[in-house]
């Protein structure tokens, strides 16, 4: 297998890492482009595969293309691209906002996935959902899957549609953890716990807890009530939570995040 990649960032980078880690595929089999010279040198060094700093015909030999630009270079970008794709290559967009259908009338080009990773993919704990334009082949989606599983999981959503719920599900999902665990870390200080110890506590609880989650068989309500004793400290945070509504908020907040996922979709 041949991939190339446009876009050197964080996410682009982050899949060179994993499909050579991986071993699906060979450092020269590998093309990254990438237009900043600053950017081409740290890659060289941290990943050591073929670079080049623009678009050019040899693009044509690779099976797989990811795109991994920002959503607003991509209209010059594919005035380029599109003039040198062949109909069985596969295009993997990871650029967030813009349709199937606005990728493929761009490209001129009908065999395009689009993906929605998010940064945990970084650590190979990531989680992306990814959805094809129609007449993709299973056994195409089948390879994307395993590509897109080397940073963690992926979820196949035959409704592109879905990818506004699992842009504010877990594309911004991260954000949301490190909000919570910003503000149980700063009630730790009003306690009187220093920052550092009280950082320590809770992240080592976000931890364990997940492995909790991630092995148990029981619902989370079960796992609610484990911890909550009748009457004792948990129970008292727990209908704090309740008395001001903070489930419904939290709903409401990843709503407009699909919402707005939505509009940025609508509008690209």
């Amino acid at each position: 297998m041949k991939i190339a990649i446009i876009g050197g960032g964080n996410m682009g980078s982050t899949y060179a890492k994993a499909f050579i880690q991986s071993n699906i595929v060979k450092k020269e089999s590998l093309l990254i482009v990438e237009k900043y010279s600053d950017k081409i040198n740290e890659l060289k060094s941290k990943l050591g595969v073929v670079i080049q700093d623009e678009l050019t015909s040899n693009i044509t030999a690779f099976d797989t293309i990811i795109i991994a630009v920002k959503p607003q270079d991509f209209r010059v970008l594919a005035g380029t691209l599109s003039t040198y794709l062949k109909p069985n290559q596969s295009i993997i967009s990871i650029m967030a906002g813009i349709t199937i259908e606005k990728i493929s009338a761009l490209l001129a080009h009908k065999n395009v996935v689009r993906a929605m990773p998010n940064t945990p993919a970084q650590l190979g704990c990531g989680i992306t959902g990814f959805s094809a334009a129609v007449g993709v082949n299973e056994d195409t989606i089948t390879t994307i899957k395993l590509l897109l599983e080397t940073t963690g999981k992926a979820i196949f959503m035959k409704d592109e549609n879905m990818l506004d719920a699992v842009t504010a599900l877990s594309g911004s999902g991260p954000a949301y953890f490190y909000y919570i665990v910003k503000h149980m870390i700063e009630a730790g200080k009003q306690m009187g716990i220093d920052e550092a110890t009280a950082a320590t506590l809770v992240k080592q609880t976000m931890l364990g807890s997940f492995q909790i989650m991630n092995n148990s068989t029981l619902s989370l309500d079960e796992m609610i009530k484990m911890v909550a004793s009748k009457g004792g400290t948990t129970e008292a945070a727990l209908n704090s939570f309740d008395a001001n509504n903070v489930g419904n908020h939290i709903i409401e907040a990843l709503q407009a995040a699909e919402s707005r996922a939505k509009e940025l979709s609508q509008g690209a």
